[in-house]
């Protein structure tokens, strides 16, 4: 039943329940930041052996919950018990048993991977136990978490985002908690590891943890979680029970009112022209992978995904400058007169109106010294100034930018001069965004750029790069997430081992159809312009040929992914990390 704070409040009897019934409880809590609140009157309970969702748009007070729970934040007033007791420090909450995995991915990038995993372990006097079977044990827990072997003695410094991420949830599990907090965890792990996340959280809840989870992805929710908590302005404005979680339901309560899903368009966003303004041409992202033929038009909106590890993180750092290919160069021709450039650095990237915006902005997006005014506008420092010796820069000007900017984003902020690290994750990234749009690029290299944005700004953001594209310019998405692609992109191309595998065009960009490709079970582009004798992108609405195994057309609740010595046979049999072939199994 969907019911308001004051009804989970108290029980039946009008007495708020006992509190060793829960694991926790919070009443009327409040909490502020300056002018902001963050929590107001925020009633709250969550039981022992359950998942429980906290959703709500960016800046709700959702993070800040988790932050109480875990005691690094104190309520201005109100009740917290957690298991009967008040936690006053991140040290207290640990000794309960809450263990936390926070939104920003807190990795050591000094320290190796066993160091990271049991950071904190070891009191001042004593090691928790002997460094050998730290290391041990980090290598069992990273290959079940990661599904492949990975050395626990690496520097975290060269590993991969989702990686790190698996790090910080490897060390909260090592904990054996029994209150979990998840605070967006799943938004650097891709489609597979996301499985593999989920699979251990309903282990966890059927051994008794409470596991509360903190996410934006709606559709993830609504498969694992046995209620949600809906938050709105710092308000609890309602809880959905399990056969009452759906997108219409969590949309209403999230926006104040009754929403319905848009359905998708049949194709994607259709480029304007048929004018190239970045290609490759026998690239190399890995010394021994397949050569990259690529192309993006003018007023084209092209995704690019594929599994952890695949190639297409690197693939777009190279068409943006910031990192090196190991042979050829990307090819910019956005002048106009036909002259092109090859996109050697960082530098020559901007030269030619390349920008890039990164979901990791902890590393490589915000400055975490500097305030939402200038993190938004600092890159426009050079272009706004005066005065030919004295430098000076135009304030006025940036700040009409700055409000501009804020506005068509909904960017939710205090005073501009506050830290932008005082601000939610969400809006973080939004400033990131916005920073980006305000250099006017021609082409925008985006990765996972929604990553802990909520869904009703991504939206937003999705009408944003189409009004973007309808100025003639050209987007390259990266996303994690299949859904974002239906709608947006006229053509995504899916990364398998180093290389582009199968690129999906028009009524083929269907998140069934791109995790096929993810997993091999496509025949390819290559394959399928080789049989058809026609060119890589027209190929791709024919290279799912009718004996290749798909997803049944009925919608499945689930999807699960297999490995077995004994699986099915393709032309082109799917490999997982251990060599193994994959079978792909719905139910």
């Amino acid at each position: 039943m969907i019911a308001s704070n004051r009804s989970i409040t108290k029980s039946s009897s009008g007495t708020a329940p006992p509190e060793e019934e829960l694991a926790i409880y919070v009443k009327n809590a409040n909490k502020s930041f300056g002018v902001t609140r963050a929590l107001n009157d925020v009633s709250f309970r969550a039981s022992f052996g359950e998942i429980q969702a906290i959703i709500g748009g960016n800046g709700c007070g959702k993070s800040t919950m988790a932050k109480v729970l875990a005691g690094v934040l104190k309520v201005d007033s109100g009740e917290v018990s957690i298991m009967g007791h008040a936690p006053t420090t991140p040290s207290d909450a640990r000794k309960m048993g809450v263990a936390m995995v926070f939104q920003e991915v807190m990795v050591a990038d000094e320290a190796t991977i066993a160091e990271n995993l049991y950071a904190g372990a070891d009191s001042l006097w004593a090691k928790a136990m002997p460094n050998s079977e730290k290391i041990a044990r980090s290598r069992v827990l990273m290959r079940e978490l990661v599904g492949s072997d990975v050395d626990p003695q690496r520097l975290a410094a060269g590993l991969s985002l989702g990686v790190k991420a698996w790090i910080t949830i490897g060390r909260a599990l090592l904990s054996k908690p029994k209150i979990l907090i998840l605070d967006e965890s799943s938004a650097a792990l891709d489609f597979d590891s996301t499985e593999r996340l989920f699979t251990k959280i309903r282990e966890l809840r059927d051994n008794g943890t409470a596991v509360l989870i903190v996410t934006h992805r709606i559709a993830e929710l609504i498969r694992i979680c046995d209620r949600a908590t809906v938050m709105r302005d710092g308000r609890n404005v309602g809880v959905l029970s399990k056969s009452e979680i759906t997108e219409s339901n969590l949309l209403g309560l999230m926006a104040g009112k009754t929403e319905t899903r848009k359905t998708p368009e049949a194709a994607g966003y259709q480029a304007l022209a048929s004018q190239v303004v970045l290609k490759t041409s026998n690239l190399k992202v890995w010394p021994n992978a397949e050569p990259v033929n690529f192309d993006l038009r003018r007023g084209e909106i092209i995704g690019v995904t594929g599994l952890e590890g695949q190639g297409q993180d690197p693939f777009v750092r190279i068409l943006a400058g910031t990192a090196d290919s190991v042979e050829s160069y990307p090819i910019a021709e956005t002048g106009g007169s036909g002259s092109a450039a090859e996109i050697r650095d960082l530098q020559s990237a901007k030269a030619n109106g390349i920008e890039f915006v990164s979901g990791d902005r902890k590393r490589e997006g915000i400055l975490p010294n500097l305030s939402i005014f200038e993190n938004l506008l600092c890159a426009l420092y050079p272009k706004h100034k005066f005065g030919s010796k004295l430098n000076l820069i135009n304030w006025p000007e940036l700040e009409g930018i700055f409000n501009y900017e804020v506005q068509r984003l909904s960017i939710k902020t205090g005073p501009r001069s506050n830290l932008i690290t005082s601000l939610s994750g969400g809006n973080q990234q939004k400033v990131l965004i916005g920073r980006a749009f305000s250099l006017r690029p021609k082409i925008l290299i985006l990765n996972d750029p929604a990553r802990g944005i909520d869904v009703g700004t991504k939206r937003e953001f999705y009408q944003h790069l189409r009004d973007f594209a309808d100025e003639g310019n050209s987007v390259v998405y990266m996303s994690s997430e299949l859904e974002e692609f239906i709608g947006l992109c006229s053509r995504v191309a899916v990364f398998r081992n180093g290389s582009i595998f199968d690129t999906l065009t028009d009524a083929d960009v269907d998140p069934r159809l791109i995790l096929e490709s993810m997993f091999g079970q496509t025949r390819g582009t290559k394959a399928a312009a080789k049989a058809n004798r026609v060119t890589p992108v027209q190929a791709a609405p024919r290279a799912l040929a009718a004996e290749v195994p798909r997803f049944p057309s009925q919608s499945a609740s689930a999807i699960r992914i297999v490995t077995s010595e004994k699986a099915p046979m393709t032309k082109a049999p799917a490999l997982d990390p251990m060599g193994r072939p994959i079978k792909i199994r719905y139910f």
